[in-house]
């Protein structure tokens, strides 16, 4: 069945229905301005509300206007972690919290979405991310602390601790994005499996903690945590870009 969706746009960009689906188009500009089209179906209900448990499998067609646009794009799975606004679209009023997700990723360089050293940290991947539920209010105190990570030796630690709880695991994914493939994710309890064109590329017992929301989105932003500790959050300069939807059922 098609679920309904909420879309969120940046001025310029849109979300437009299509015979099958849907078109997510952003407009071209320099870096400096956050731009940002994106379907979700969890609006401003609380975390513990939104509407996705497994067992759920996800499908759909999807193709984007070129391989190497500057930002991200996606679709999957996600818990919404960056309350107040603090990257990826995250919702105002929420605290932040641990991440929870499974999805299809499209980040390019300099981005680095890796707190494992063993997983891509940007590219185009199929990914998940497994976190303790840690309450928003124990955690929200841990912002005060966020200007000692410009300290590299800080930050490095700080990194290396959050791999040990926050766990993940992603797979490159070599299909040309510009042409349609069809994507699929299947979430059990206990495992995750993603599949391109019907064929296998991930099975994983890294399972994200539900509840999860749906979230399609494509924008122009970056952010980064580095091996060596190095932070980097912003947007880049893009092209007028597009991302297409077609075909979409979850069950």
């Amino acid at each position: 069945m098609e679920i309904g969706v909420k879309s969120l746009c940046t001025p310029d960009a849109s979300v437009n229905r299509t015979e099958n689906g849907w078109q997510l188009v952003i407009p071209g500009g320099d870096q400096g301005t956050y731009r940002v089209a994106q379907l979700y179906d969890y609006g401003t209900m609380s975390r513990g509300c939104f509407p996705q448990s497994p067992p759920r499998t996800l499908s759909l067609r999807a193709r984007v206007s070129s391989t190497s646009l500057p930002g991200t794009w996606g679709f999957g799975l996600w818990n919404d972690p960056f309350g107040l606004s603090l990257g990826f679209g995250g919702t105002a009023g929420r605290l932040p919290i641990l991440p929870n997700s499974a999805w299809f990723f499209h980040a390019s360089k300099p981005n680095w979405l890796a707190i494992s050293d063993k997983v891509p940290a940007n590219g185009f991947f199929a990914g998940t991310i497994q976190s303790p539920r840690i309450p928003s209010l124990i955690l929200a105190p841990t912002l005060l602390f966020l200007p000692f990570l410009l300290f590299k030796p800080i930050s490095r630690l700080l990194r290396r601790f959050t791999s040990r709880i926050v766990h993940q695991e992603s797979t490159a994914i070599s299909a040309d994005e510009t042409q349609w493939h069809k994507y699929s994710l299947t979430w059990l309890r206990e495992s995750i499996e993603f599949k391109i064109d019907g064929e296998s590329i991930m099975q994983t017992h890294i399972s994200p903690l539900s509840p999860l929301g749906l979230v399609i989105w494509i924008d122009n932003q970056y952010a980064a945590w580095t091996p060596e500790g190095r932070l980097g959050y912003g947007t880049l300069a893009n092209p007028t870009a597009w991302l297409e939807i077609d075909s979409y059922v979850i069950i």
